[in-house]
């Protein structure tokens, strides 16, 4: 069994990897940290299907990278884009990993009231795993959910998901988007269990990517990603290493039918200590089992409610 670290890269891990034969739907796979999972991922032999908002920008993505990747058009955000892109995925399906995300936005709330974190990075890829479900039953299928150490400190409010009766902050909603995330991981396995699908959180550790390009010089200082004389701390990753967990939760095979977990640095994630840093850890306080069934039924009926009671089964 080979041992990776928080310096391990994506392609270092999935040299290490054979997925010949299986379907892979990767969300967010145009740029940053999901551009590098594809990279790595088709080295495994996977049949990739990358979901992307860019079409161009993903099918030049796939042009550089020597594989069997098909691009289609996703915007996690509209769940009839969401829908559609999934009645386009074919045959059975081994892995979804939910990476797209976003952080910082110029808007709060989409037309629909949905604040635009929660419905990209959590309710979106609820309804994708809904509508795939059917394409991953027996198949020893795994979800893969990008969290953030955002999570810590920042439990799910079930009584304000949408942020309409708090001051809205935009970091404070993806933290607690980044928690829904860690628990449908933990609601997932629970549920489906039967049906041999397993979903872990990872935490990828903090990387500058896309995900920061509303965050602005003076942000990026604050949270201590750029230090007083302009370089980049060296707590801060690669792409190419904040890849490699995902990498990790996609293809170890001591993982195999384990589920529930929160990964970092190709393991398991480590308890929040006094000594913690803050861009790592998991803090299990946001993650409770209660919590993780309510969120789950609560987000079943925003999409009944948005996109009618037929949205989260796919078509037979």
């Amino acid at each position: 069994m080979m041992r990776f670290d928080r310096h391990s890269t994506a392609m270092q891990v999935a040299r290490h990897a054979n997925l010949d034969g299986c379907q892979i739907v990767l969300t967010g796979g145009s740029s940053g940290i999901g551009e590098e999972t594809a990279r790595a991922l088709a080295l495994t032999g996977a049949e990739i299907v990358l979901g992307v908002r860019d079409v161009a920008k993903g099918e030049a993505v796939a042009r550089n990278i020597s594989g069997r990747i098909r691009v289609a058009e996703l915007n996690l955000s509209d769940l009839d884009s969401v829908i559609a892109f999934a009645n386009g995925i074919t045959g059975p399906v081994q892995r979804l990993i939910a990476n797209a995300g976003v952080s910082r936005t110029p808007e709060a709330h989409l037309s629909n009231g949905l604040d635009v974190r929660f419905a990209t990075n959590h309710l979106g890829h609820f309804l994708l795993a809904h509508r795939l479900h059917p394409q991953m039953v027996d198949q020893g299928a795994r979800i893969v959910m990008l969290s953030s150490a955002a999570h810590k400190g920042c439990p799910v409010h079930l009584d304000d998901l949408q942020w309409l009766a708090r001051e809205h902050s935009d970091g404070m909603a993806y933290a607690e988007s980044k928690s829904a995330n860690i628990l449908f991981a933990q609601e997932a396995s629970r549920r489906w269990a039967a049906d041999r699908i397993t979903a872990n959180a990872v935490l990828p550790g903090s990387a500058l990517t896309g995900l920061q390009r509303y965050h602005g010089e003076a942000l990026k200082r604050r949270i201590g990603f750029i230090r007083d004389d302009g370089s980049v701390d060296p707590m801060v990753k690669s792409a190419e290493q904040a890849a490699a967990t995902t990498l990790w939760a996609t293809v170890a095979p001591e993982l195999e039918g384990r589920g529930g977990l929160v990964l970092e640095d190709c393991a398991e994630a480590l308890p929040v200590g006094p000594d913690t840093h803050a861009w790592s850890g998991f803090d299990a306080r946001v993650a409770d089992p209660a919590t993780a069934t309510a969120l789950w039924d609560h987000s079943v009926e925003l999409i009944r409610t948005l996109a009618g009671d037929g949205a989260l089964a796919s078509p037979s």
